[in-house]
């Protein structure tokens, strides 16, 4: 029996109608089980999912919980909810499993897996990936935590497809026997601590990305990041390195100015660092995360070399958003936390008028303002951090600090405040759930402030 056909006439509660909830009740339905539905706001639900879910006897628990929970064998959970709810740990008490739905897909689809994981980096890696394999010719499919919910396409999968998929910490922390052929972790840096409740549970749940692997598969590890480095002797798998800085026997480095690949003595070459579009040294990182994902997944050296040097980096992370008046606009929404804004500043060339605040994750901005320097002119915050971020930058004798309302504000004052050759930088090292459902919109709504700006000459 298929992990597929299990699934039929199971008792399976869905918790949370977001991306991967949706797409994860949608696939059970597919297989037959016996779909519930809960969300904590009654009005989630698009009347066209409301009627598709209606007509397969869904049932719903929309604004509250099921009065027994015992009544479930499977608990699908998206990564937004956290697993300590008392709902959903009365469950799994009475005997429900709890997954989350990268599991599902992996247990009911088909597919062989890349995943990439680590604090940043992860969508443009991703992203990267995904091209390569596509010019391959690979039938590939782009997936996870950067967009598209796995479940979409692991139920219709061949055997022959890829999924490369972007894994986040809350993703990673309800897999059971998920096992992808190639693993990656970036970097590590304190992230999400609100929700893992400490920096060592989140490196752990990181750290689970390879914890199924076997020695037919790879992990492919930063050489540069101490944190990641202390989980390779803990791998089943063949662990490729990848450096900046040092030239591993096993894995991608740079040798006299070229991305280079070695395996078994054997050197590659596929291009000068110089000739990557993305920008900054996390981005050469990046590069060569995904030279050693794709070498070692079995891609012509010849097909990564041409993407490297084509590509153009991810929407909404060091995005280039033009000029105005000689002042450069770039977006970077998807730095959502403090090493990721820390990197865009050290990307930058000119001086710098930096938006930054949102949501607290509980993040110490500490290293973050110790980041301004000369080079960050003024700092224009707005969100819920905004007073904790001013506090710190003052404690590290930083004044030059501006507390708005609302970024059409903030746009507009970075631009009064900016000469001709600085670049205004939205960088937030923060997430966006105070003002915005995602770092998506917050980026797409910067982008439409400059873009009033222009208008208005």
């Amino acid at each position: 029996m298929s992990m597929k056909e299990t699934y039929s006439e199971k008792k399976v509660l869905v918790i949370g109608m977001g991306r991967s909830g949706l797409a994860a009740a949608d696939a059970l339905i597919k297989c037959g089980a016996k779909v519930s539905i809960q969300d904590s706001k009654k009005d989630c639900l698009t009347n066209e999912w409301k009627k598709k879910f209606e007509v397969a006897g869904v049932k719903f628990f929309l604004g509250g919980v099921p009065a027994d929970m015992s009544a479930f064998d499977v608990l699908v959970v998206s990564p937004g909810v956290p697993t300590k709810l008392d709902f959903i740990q009365d469950g799994i008490k009475g005997g429900a499993k709890l997954i989350g739905e990268l599991e599902l897909a992996y247990e009911i689809g088909k597919g062989n897996y890349i995943a990439i994981t680590g604090t940043n980096g992860k969508t443009t890696t991703t992203t990267l990936v995904g091209e390569i394999f596509k010019a391959s010719g690979r039938k590939t499919d782009v997936v996870g935590n950067i967009g598209l919910a796995v479940a979409t396409k692991a139920l219709d999968a061949t055997d022959d497809e890829w999924l490369v998929t972007e894994t986040s910490s809350f993703q990673l922390d309800t897999i059971d026997k998920f096992r992808p052929k190639v693993a990656a972790i970036l970097n590590l840096a304190p992230d999400h601590l609100d929700r893992h409740g400490s920096y060592e549970n989140y490196i752990a749940a990181k750290a689970r990305v390879f914890e199924n692997q076997t020695e037919e598969d790879y992990v492919v590890l930063n050489g540069d990041d101490e944190e990641v480095m202390k989980l390779a002797e803990t791998a089943a798998s063949k662990v490729v390195l990848f450096s900046r800085k040092e030239e591993p026997d096993f894995g991608a480095f740079v040798k006299d100015g070229v991305i280079t690949i070695k395996e078994e003595g054997k050197e590659t070459g596929l291009c000068k660092a110089d000739e990557l579009l993305i920008p900054g040294s996390h981005n050469l990182e990046n590069a060569l995360a995904a030279a050693a994902i794709s070498y070692f997944a079995g891609i012509e050296p010849g097909v990564i070399t041409k993407v490297l040097k084509e590509f153009k980096g991810v929407e909404h992370r060091i995005e280039d958003c033009g000029e105005v008046k000689g002042v450069k606009f770039v977006n970077d929404s998807k730095g959502t936390n403090p090493d990721a804004a820390i990197k865009a500043i050290r990307a930058m060339d000119t001086d710098i008028i930096l938006i930054a605040g949102g949501y607290d994750k509980g993040s110490d901005f500490g290293e973050f303002v110790g980041e301004f320097g000369d080079k960050v002119k003024q700092v224009v915050l707005l969100g819920k951090t905004a007073v904790k971020i001013k506090e710190a930058a003052e404690k590290a004798g930083y004044k030059n600090t501006t507390i708005l309302g609302d970024m059409e504000s903030c746009v507009s004052e970075a631009a009064r405040l900016a000469h001709s050759g600085d670049t205004v930088l939205l960088s937030p090292a923060c997430a966006s759930w105070d003002m915005y459902d995602n770092f998506e919109q917050r980026g797409e709504h910067f982008k439409e402030c400059v873009e009033k700006l222009r208008k208005l000459g």
